[in-house]
Protein backbone atom coordinates (compact mmCIF):
# COMPACT_ATOMS: atom_id res chain seq x y z
CA UNK A 1 0.00 0.00 0.00
CA UNK A 2 1.70 3.67 -0.85
CA UNK A 3 0.55 6.08 1.27
CA UNK A 4 1.17 9.49 0.84
CA UNK A 5 2.09 12.30 3.35
CA UNK A 6 0.83 15.51 2.89
CA UNK A 7 2.41 18.51 5.31
CA UNK A 8 0.84 21.50 5.71
CA UNK A 9 3.41 24.25 6.26
CA UNK A 10 1.86 27.40 4.36
CA UNK A 11 0.64 29.81 7.21
CA UNK A 12 2.62 32.87 8.14
CA UNK A 13 2.99 32.23 12.06
CA UNK A 14 1.83 35.72 12.90
CA UNK A 15 1.29 34.31 16.66
CA UNK A 16 4.88 33.53 16.87
CA UNK A 17 6.22 36.59 15.30
CA UNK A 18 8.96 34.06 13.19
CA UNK A 19 8.35 31.26 10.48
CA UNK A 20 7.36 28.19 12.61
CA UNK A 21 8.98 26.11 10.21
CA UNK A 22 12.18 27.12 11.03
CA UNK A 23 12.04 27.01 14.44
CA UNK A 24 14.30 24.79 15.99
CA UNK A 25 13.91 21.71 18.52
CA UNK A 26 16.80 19.88 19.06
CA UNK A 27 18.78 19.40 16.14
CA UNK A 28 16.23 19.72 13.31
CA UNK A 29 13.59 22.68 12.28
CA UNK A 30 9.47 21.63 13.04
CA UNK A 31 9.70 20.52 9.43
CA UNK A 32 12.36 18.63 9.16
CA UNK A 33 11.36 16.41 12.00
CA UNK A 34 7.80 16.55 10.47
CA UNK A 35 9.44 15.20 7.54
CA UNK A 36 11.69 12.55 9.39
CA UNK A 37 8.73 11.43 10.99
CA UNK A 38 6.32 11.02 7.98
CA UNK A 39 9.32 9.18 6.22
CA UNK A 40 9.82 6.89 8.92
CA UNK A 41 6.03 5.91 8.97
CA UNK A 42 6.85 4.60 5.69
CA UNK A 43 4.96 7.47 4.00
CA UNK A 44 5.91 8.12 0.38
CA UNK A 45 5.90 10.41 -1.63
CA UNK A 46 6.01 13.01 1.19
CA UNK A 47 4.65 16.34 0.14
CA UNK A 48 5.28 19.81 1.66
CA UNK A 49 2.90 22.67 0.72
CA UNK A 50 4.37 26.19 2.06
CA UNK A 51 3.50 29.58 1.26
CA UNK A 52 4.40 32.11 3.54
CA UNK A 53 8.23 33.07 3.35
CA UNK A 54 8.86 29.91 1.33
CA UNK A 55 11.72 30.77 0.04
CA UNK A 56 13.50 31.67 3.21
CA UNK A 57 12.14 28.11 4.61
CA UNK A 58 13.28 26.05 1.58
CA UNK A 59 16.56 28.08 2.08
CA UNK A 60 16.68 27.39 5.62
CA UNK A 61 15.66 22.75 6.01
CA UNK A 62 17.30 20.21 4.30
CA UNK A 63 13.99 18.26 3.32
CA UNK A 64 16.20 15.66 0.97
CA UNK A 65 13.55 14.30 -2.26
CA UNK A 66 10.13 15.66 0.04
CA UNK A 67 7.44 17.21 -3.63
CA UNK A 68 7.13 20.52 -2.69
CA UNK A 69 4.14 22.42 -3.80
CA UNK A 70 3.83 26.45 -3.23
CA UNK A 71 0.28 27.35 -2.25
CA UNK A 72 -0.17 30.99 -3.51
CA UNK A 73 -3.61 31.45 -1.98
CA UNK A 74 -2.31 30.10 1.65
CA UNK A 75 -3.83 33.17 3.45
CA UNK A 76 -7.60 31.54 2.58
CA UNK A 77 -6.38 28.83 5.10
CA UNK A 78 -5.97 25.23 5.41
CA UNK A 79 -8.80 24.22 3.66
CA UNK A 80 -6.85 25.57 0.85
CA UNK A 81 -3.26 23.81 1.76
CA UNK A 82 -5.13 20.44 1.46
CA UNK A 83 -6.80 20.89 -1.81
CA UNK A 84 -2.71 22.26 -3.21
CA UNK A 85 -1.21 18.52 -1.45
CA UNK A 86 -4.13 16.41 -1.97
CA UNK A 87 -3.54 17.53 -5.62
CA UNK A 88 0.00 17.16 -5.94
CA UNK A 89 -1.40 13.28 -4.43
CA UNK A 90 -3.44 12.69 -7.64
CA UNK A 91 -1.09 14.20 -10.26
CA UNK A 92 2.47 13.89 -8.89
CA UNK A 93 2.53 10.60 -7.14
CA UNK A 94 0.74 8.47 -9.55
CA UNK A 95 -1.70 6.07 -7.64
CA UNK A 96 -1.29 6.40 -4.02
CA UNK A 97 -3.85 4.44 -1.73
CA UNK A 98 -4.49 7.10 0.56
CA UNK A 99 -2.53 9.97 2.30
CA UNK A 100 -2.13 11.34 5.85
CA UNK A 101 -2.68 15.02 6.63
CA UNK A 102 -0.19 16.62 9.15
CA UNK A 103 1.04 20.20 10.25
CA UNK A 104 4.40 20.29 10.85
CA UNK A 105 3.71 22.49 14.36
CA UNK A 106 3.00 19.49 16.12
CA UNK A 107 5.83 17.94 17.92
CA UNK A 108 4.13 15.17 19.45
CA UNK A 109 3.51 13.20 16.53
CA UNK A 110 5.18 9.93 16.28
CA UNK A 111 5.92 7.62 13.49
CA UNK A 112 4.41 5.05 15.50
CA UNK A 113 1.55 7.28 15.91
CA UNK A 114 1.01 7.70 12.09
CA UNK A 115 1.53 3.94 11.18
CA UNK A 116 -1.63 3.16 13.85
CA UNK A 117 -3.34 6.18 11.71
CA UNK A 118 -2.77 3.81 8.40
CA UNK A 119 -3.47 0.12 9.72
CA UNK A 120 -7.31 0.11 8.30
CA UNK A 121 -8.32 1.59 4.84
CA UNK A 122 -10.49 4.39 6.82
CA UNK A 123 -10.32 7.85 7.84
CA UNK A 124 -8.80 8.09 10.99
CA UNK A 125 -7.65 10.95 12.93
CA UNK A 126 -5.87 11.98 16.25
CA UNK A 127 -7.91 12.52 19.51
CA UNK A 128 -6.63 14.94 21.80
CA UNK A 129 -8.04 17.54 23.84
CA UNK A 130 -11.45 15.35 23.93
CA UNK A 131 -11.62 15.67 19.80
CA UNK A 132 -10.83 14.56 16.48
CA UNK A 133 -7.92 16.42 14.72
CA UNK A 134 -5.08 16.17 12.79
CA UNK A 135 -2.99 14.19 11.78
CA UNK A 136 -5.19 12.19 9.86
CA UNK A 137 -5.37 9.33 7.54
CA UNK A 138 -8.09 9.36 4.45
CA UNK A 139 -8.09 6.67 2.02
CA UNK A 140 -7.78 8.04 -1.85
CA UNK A 141 -11.58 7.39 -1.87
CA UNK A 142 -11.99 10.66 -0.05
CA UNK A 143 -9.39 12.61 -1.81
CA UNK A 144 -12.64 14.48 -3.83
CA UNK A 145 -13.45 15.73 -0.19
CA UNK A 146 -10.50 16.76 0.66
CA UNK A 147 -10.22 18.30 -2.70
CA UNK A 148 -13.56 20.44 -1.65
CA UNK A 149 -12.40 21.78 1.43
CA UNK A 150 -12.24 25.76 2.02
CA UNK A 151 -11.28 28.90 4.50
CA UNK A 152 -9.46 27.57 7.73
CA UNK A 153 -11.55 24.86 9.20
CA UNK A 154 -9.64 22.03 7.46
CA UNK A 155 -10.97 18.37 7.47
CA UNK A 156 -12.54 18.85 10.32
CA UNK A 157 -15.92 18.21 9.21
CA UNK A 158 -14.63 14.63 7.81
CA UNK A 159 -12.83 13.56 11.13
CA UNK A 160 -16.18 14.94 13.73
CA UNK A 161 -17.21 10.92 13.63
CA UNK A 162 -14.35 9.29 12.34
CA UNK A 163 -12.58 6.32 14.55
CA UNK A 164 -9.02 7.44 15.97
CA UNK A 165 -5.81 7.06 17.82
CA UNK A 166 -5.18 9.07 21.17
CA UNK A 167 -2.33 11.36 20.76
CA UNK A 168 -0.64 12.46 24.14
CA UNK A 169 0.35 16.01 24.10
CA UNK A 170 -1.16 16.08 20.64
CA UNK A 171 -2.98 19.62 21.56
CA UNK A 172 0.44 21.29 21.31
CA UNK A 173 1.28 22.93 18.36
CA UNK A 174 3.40 25.70 18.46
CA UNK A 175 1.98 29.04 17.43
CA UNK A 176 3.50 31.38 20.26
CA UNK A 177 6.50 31.53 22.33
CA UNK A 178 4.93 29.60 25.28
CA UNK A 179 4.17 27.21 23.10
CA UNK A 180 7.66 26.61 21.98
CA UNK A 181 9.14 26.86 25.71
CA UNK A 182 6.46 23.86 26.63
CA UNK A 183 7.37 21.92 23.39
CA UNK A 184 11.52 22.43 24.26
CA UNK A 185 10.79 20.80 27.57
CA UNK A 186 9.02 18.04 26.74
CA UNK A 187 10.85 17.10 23.10
CA UNK A 188 14.40 18.38 23.40
CA UNK A 189 16.88 15.66 24.11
Amino acid sequence: MSIAAVIVAAGASSRLGEPKQLVRLGNETLLERTVRVARDAGCSPIIVVLGSDYLQILTGCSLGDVVTVINDQWQEGMGSSIRWGVHACKNVAGKVDGAVILTCDQPAVTAEHLMRLMLKNEIKASRYAARNGVPAFFPNKHFDALMALKGDAGARELLKDARYEELANGELDVDTSDDLERARELFEQ
